[in-house]
């Protein structure tokens, strides 16, 4: 099994790259080729794609993505290629967060994903996800639902709820510092 290639990237097509290993170039999949540069000396973790009917390899400019990868495959449902797809239309922080904030809208609007994928999606990964960047997941998702459901107390929607949470990032903010935020965004609408 491989964990990472180092390499130079020889050749860059609409989905995959090829990277140039002792001179053997590797096709590997990514979810977001501008993120590679052609002739550039590169790290590219892996995942050993080995199906029934196919066999390839998907690669990830950090391991926090790889990270992310593995974790949506676990979910019923999400495939490889499907997972590569999540991943071009979203951010690692982006998409943890929709998750922790119960985000359904945002998930439904990366690829190949639709309101039953996106529910088994949080249902599936929510509390168990390490997010990129941010300490102390578990109370981030935490203080994230307690900000969520003191919104609500207040009178707004769920749905509004959940799209403005999705776009604040305060890693070890304080519930005080996220409603806030939440709050200021809100009122601007």
């Amino acid at each position: 099994m491989y964990y990472y290639f180092k390499g130079q990237i020889s050749l860059i097509k609409k989905d995959y790259v090829v990277i140039e290993v002792n001179n053997i170039g590797y096709q590997v999949y990514v979810s977001n080729v501008d993120n590679f540069i052609l002739g550039e000396y590169r790290t590219i973790y892996l995942y050993n794609v080995v199906r029934e009917d196919e066999q390839y390899l998907a690669g990830f400019s950090s391991l926090e993505e790889k990270e992310a990868f593995e974790s949506l495959i676990s979910v019923k449902g999400i495939g490889p290629r499907t997972a590569l797809g999540i991943l071009s239309g979203t951010t690692v922080n982006d998409l943890y967060n929709a998750i922790a904030s119960n985000n359904v809208t945002y998930l439904k609007k990366l690829p190949g994903i639709g309101s039953k994928a996106a529910a088994q999606i949080i249902l599936d990964l929510k509390g168990q996800l390490a997010l990129a960047g941010v300490e102390n997941t578990k109370a981030n998702i935490n203080q994230y639902q307690e900000v969520r459901d003191a919104l609500k107390s207040l009178g707004f929607k769920v749905k509004e709820i959940d799209e403005t949470l999705s776009t604040i990032s305060i890693p070890n903010g304080t519930n005080e510092e996220i409603l806030r935020a939440a709050l200021r965004k809100m009122n601007k609408k």
